[in-house]
Formats: structure tokens, sequence, C-alpha cells
């Protein structure tokens, strides 16, 4: 073998590239696979662990130590405080249904009706919960696209159909659309929309919310047929 030539038992570095390219990009696309189905998860548990701490930290320190049952157990009991909350509050629903709870809870909305600025936020408050857990409401139940500028479209939830001053304005038929800001669902514009210019989705409030919040990285499939889909959609242009 002549000193400049390469033995030939020895394997060509070129050879082994591609592979181990391959063999990176795989525990790569492992890698990301693995975070996208932990951290989800992993996210979860832990806004619910820390939801359970506050609302233990806040409601146990409250009941003498006596009828604390972490007094006679050698561990403690994650969730005590919510257990506790949501029975407090079932009592305080039924002792309101009857005679003396509902004139004691009459009492205090005239109580309340008499300071200037607390009685403005207890009635809207009241209002919005009244609306949000009432079983004969259809409120977050129809998502919509809403036309902002022309080709420019947003997704709203319709929340109620318009009534009062600002639906006699109109002959239209209003309807009030809520319009979520991104990533945050919890704030967002409040529009009054003739329901004749609105493109109502099939999509649920569910997927709709993790559509806003995900800035349209989740996107929910078209439940529509095929058929369906092969139709031309034409999107109402507003004015």
């Amino acid at each position: 073998m002549n000193p400049g030539e390469p033995a030939k038992d020895q394997p060509d570095s070129t050879h082994r590239r591609p592979g181990g390219f391959r063999l990176r990009a795989r525990l790569r696309t492992y890698f990301i696979t693995g975070i996208i189905v932990s951290a989800p998860i992993g996210l979860t548990i832990y806004l619910v662990a820390l939801f359970i701490d506050f609302v233990d930290s806040k409601v146990i320190p409250l009941f003498p130590a006596r009828y604390n049952p972490e007094t006679y157990l050698p561990f403690s009991v994650p969730g005590l405080g919510i257990i506790i909350v949501a029975a407090l509050l079932t009592l305080i629903g039924a002792l309101s249904v009857g005679l003396i709870g509902r004139t004691a809870v009459r009492m205090s909305e005239r109580l309340v009706e008499r300071m200037p600025i607390i009685r403005s936020i207890y009635g809207a408050l009241k209002q919005v919960f009244e609306t949000a857990l009432s079983g004969t409401t259809r409120t977050f139940r129809d998502v919509v696209l809403i036309q902002f500028r022309p080709g420019i479209w947003s997704i709203g939830f319709v929340t109620n159909t318009t009534q009062g001053e600002v639906q006699n304005l109109t002959a239209d038929e209003v309807v009030s659309v809520f319009v979520p800001t991104v990533p945050n669902p919890t704030t967002g514009l409040l529009l009054f929309v003739p329901r004749g210019t609105l493109h109502f989705l099939h999509m649920t409030p569910e997927e709709g919310i993790k559509m806003i919040m995900s800035g349209g990285i989740i996107t929910p499939p078209d439940p529509r047929s095929a058929e369906e889909q092969a139709k031309p959609t034409i999107l109402p242009t507003g004015t």
C-alpha cells in the first residue's frame, strides 16, 4: 500500500454523515413531540395544583384547629379548602331557597341598593352570573365571523339578541357579539351587529376559544360534509 493511498478497510466518513443527520433529525423530532405531548398535561396539572394550594391557603386557616382534619392526620389533605367552599356554597344555596333565606337575601339587596357605587357593581355582577349560569340561555353558544374591514375578519361569540334602546334605533335585528382579544379571551369588545352581516360558524365555543388563545395555531377541522365544503360561500360584506 502506497503511503498516499487511503486504507481500504477504513470506512469513508462521507457515507456516515447521512445516517448521523437522520439520527439527529429523528431525535429532534422525538424531543419536540415529547414537549408537545407533555407540556399541556404538565401545565394543566401545575395550574390546578396552584389553584388548589391557593384556595387551601386562604380557607383552611379560617377554621379552628380542632375542626381541621389535618390536625388529627399525619399528612395534609390537598383540596380540603375547595371541598369546604363547595359545601358552604351548597349550604347557602339551600338556605336561600327557604323563607328565611329569601328574606335575608332581600334585606341584603336593599342594603346594597342604598350604596351609590356598590349597587352598580353588585347589579352588573348579579346579572352576569344569572345570565351565564342560567340553563335557559344561549350565552356563548354561537361562534361567528365578524368583518371589521373588507377582507378582514375576526371571530366573535353571540351572547344575546340585543334589546332596548340599541335595538329600537335600527330596523335590523341586532345581536350582541363579544370579540375577545388574543391571547387573553377574558377581555375584548362588545359590538352590536345586524344579524345578517354575520357568518355563523359550525365550530363549538370551546374550539373558538382554543383558536383565539393559540393565535390561530390550533385550528378546528371543518365539520361540514365534502359537498358543503365544495360549495362556494359568499361571506357578507357588511356596510
